[in-house]
């Protein structure tokens, strides 16, 4: 199969599944937040920031080294799956054991039974490293896409159900548990490894010069991305966290939902060209001027409709996200295409410099973050810190991908001309969207629901015609031809 296939059938299904899985996170996200208060999720917001850090010290790496390595047999997955075995139960009982200190930093009883419930999540996290870093290798993202819509499907419906109940801030814990334990089971009996009780350490040793700036990369990736929580939780209070992950979460949603449909599916076709960087970059821009469109066309979107969609999907008790969210949204076009980066670094076997760029982005992501805390003290002035650095950090990572990666820095100009016209395009459909609302597009229509969504729409279907029209007028894509053709087609049938 061609790359070009490869890749659009590795998008297709990996999409079908995740945008349908969109459509059912927002409905449970939805119930949840008129079931549970601000404060709880601010709660699970602080031990779910430490249960991923765990889960990153489990992978140490070694999912993407599966996935990108070409030499691993058999008995190398078999010793490496006993490996994570043994690290997935100590971290488990470890994180256990400390639940009572996280507890008492937060001066939060909850944050006890919680962090102690979702010990179990990273233990099967863990387990399920080289069941599902196999299935990405295989290429078999038919089968994932159906794993994860339907893993989500039935674990989202347990936490309404929990929630619904009575049982409150535990609703939020059914969905993680009930995933990890599911998704590894389902996992292992496609690729099931032998368990060894004495593992040799040669087969880690083959992936280890991958995997351990991968796994310094996670490390510092995670604490650059996650600490603003940590810190507003412990410096402005839970009820300030919750209003703040709420609009982070919710604009993480549309980069997420992207990102994964890309990523996962970029590593194991995009590694094929390891030895071929010329290939490979060759590859990458024909993905980039498609991100930009669809990233920026979004970016447009979430800033002009942030207080429709934060209302309509949350609920009115939600208002003082709307400003945060507004913000944090301008950054969703430069993410959705940075967030590809990693792929091509693990791709092109250079997890070292993706390493060392990421200790200057997390220098200054850090630097933004302390600065807005305790300069301003406002969750407003976080979120323009985080887009700010992100702003930075992108210039620097493709600097650094161009320069130290490819040793071409002609790409680099090549790259940089994949995002003037989808620019462009955002600027004039911007320039519309000011002129039709004004300066009240923020508060044009009134928070009465039927309002509210009468105004997602028409801001909306501007967008969309705005993007359909400039992507057709440009010759980019024949967006009218193609529909012409499929019309005709139905007819004759």
């Amino acid at each position: 199969m061609s790359v070009k296939k490869e890749l659009i059938s590795g998008f297709a299904y990996t999409a079908i599944a995740k945008y349908i899985g969109i459509a059912i996170s927002f409905i449970i996200t939805a119930v949840l937040s008129r079931l549970l208060l601000p404060e709880e999720f601010g709660i699970v917001a602080v031990a779910t920031v430490l249960i991923n850090f765990f889960n990153l010290l489990s992978d140490m790496g070694i999912a993407p080294a599966i996935v990108q390595n070409k030499s691993l047999n058999s008995t190398d997955y078999s010793n490496i799956f006993s490996f994570t075995i043994w690290i997935g139960v100590i971290l488990a009982i470890l994180f256990f054991i400390i639940s009572p200190f996280i507890s008492a930093y937060y001066k939060n009883e909850q944050l006890l039974h919680i962090c102690r419930l979702l010990s179990v999540n990273i233990m099967f996290v863990t387990w399920n490293i080289i069941p599902n870093a196999l299935l990405y290798k295989e290429k078999m993202f038919k089968y994932l896409a159906y794993r994860n819509l339907i893993v989500q499907l039935i674990g989202g419906s347990l936490a309404v159900i929990v929630a619904l109940n009575g049982l409150g801030i535990y609703a939020l814990l059914v969905n993680p548990i009930f995933t990890a334990i599911v998704m590894f089971f389902i996992s292992y009996a496609r690729f099931p490894q032998k368990l060894r009780l004495f593992f040799r350490f040669t087969s880690i040793q083959k992936i280890r010069s991958f995997s351990i700036y991968q796994f310094f990369f996670n490390m510092v990736n995670y604490f650059s991305r996650n600490l603003d929580k940590l810190v507003i939780g412990r410096v402005l209070g839970s009820g300030q966290l919750g209003y703040y992950e709420k609009s982070y979460r919710m604009m993480m949603l549309p980069l997420e939902n992207i990102t994964f449909v890309i990523n996962p599916v970029m590593l194991p076709v995009f590694s094929e060209f390891q030895n071929d960087l010329n290939r490979l970059s060759t590859s990458y821009m024909k993905v980039i001027r498609t991100l930009a469109f669809v990233g920026f066309s979004l970016t447009l979107l979430l800033f002009f409709a942030a207080r429709e969609l934060v209302l309509l999907i949350f609920g009115l008790q939600w208002e003082p996200s709307v400003g945060v969210f507004r913000i944090l949204s301008l950054s969703v076009g430069i993410q959705i295409i940075l967030s590809t980066a990693g792929s091509i670094f693990q791709a092109a076997n250079s997890t070292k410099v993706m390493f060392f760029t990421s200790l200057i982005t997390a220098a200054i992501n850090i630097s933004g973050l302390f600065t807005s805390i305790f300069l301003f003290g406002t969750i407003e002035a976080v979120a323009y810190a985080v887009l700010i650095a992100f702003a930075i950090n992108f210039f620097v990572t493709y600097y650094a991908m161009f320069r130290f990666t490819f040793y071409n820095m002609t790409y680099l100009a090549n790259f940089l001309k994949q995002l003037v016209s989808p620019l462009c395009m955002c600027l004039l459909i911007a320039i519309v969207l000011f002129f039709m609302f004004g300066m009240q597009t923020y508060s044009v229509f009134q928070q009465e629901y039927l309002n509210l969504v009468l105004g997602l729409v028409v801001k909306g279907f501007v967008i969309l015609i705005g993007v359909v029209s400039y992507v057709q007028l440009r010759g980019y894509y024949d967006i009218w031809g193609r529909v012409k053709m499929l019309v005709t087609k139905n007819r004759r049938k």
